[in-house]
């Protein structure tokens, strides 16, 4: 990762908001929050069923072409360091979200116990079927620092 890369879009990825994958998506990760699951409590709540806050993580299924990398790096020494959800607007199940990624950030720090290691950030916007900009996600890589190469 570096500097250089900083602005690099990806293809962008649309996904429908399903109401089923909804429930999959919260039975899986074992929150039985009636928002995900009961249609007249959360049409009161909320205005219809919503997803669980990391649902767009589900996003990667839907990306159908080849992946256009964002960020070059040794995946043998690759992190994930962070994940940021922003909601911006409410999204419930029958949206359809469409989300690009870019590079917003790649920085270095010193490592705690030696070497450089260089963060990387990803930053997708997702809008709904309307247009409306409702969610940024960020997500946070951390490439460790090269092992050191032994003198023979």
């Amino acid at each position: 990762m570096d500097k250089s890369e900083i602005g690099n879009v990806g293809n962008a990825v649309t996904m429908p908001i399903e109401r089923g994958k909804i429930r999959e998506f919260a039975k899986a990760i074992k929150d039985d929050n009636p928002l995900y699951f009961d249609e007249d409590y959360a049409r009161k709540v909320a205005g219809g069923i919503v997803p669980p806050p990391t649902f767009t993580m589900t996003s990667g299924f839907w990306d159908e072409g080849p992946r256009k990398p964002l960020l070059t790096y040794d995946v043998r020494r690759l992190l994930h360091g962070e994940q940021e959800f922003e909601y911006l607007a409410p999204v419930h199940a029958g949206d359809i979200l469409t989300g690009t990624t870019r590079v917003s950030d790649v920085y270095e720090k010193q490592g705690s116990r030696g070497g450089t290691m260089t963060f990387g950030t990803l930053e997708t916007t997702f809008t709904n079927q309307r247009g409306e900009k409702v969610l940024i996600s960020r997500s946070t890589l951390v490439e460790t620092a090269a092992p050191v190469k032994k003198e023979s």
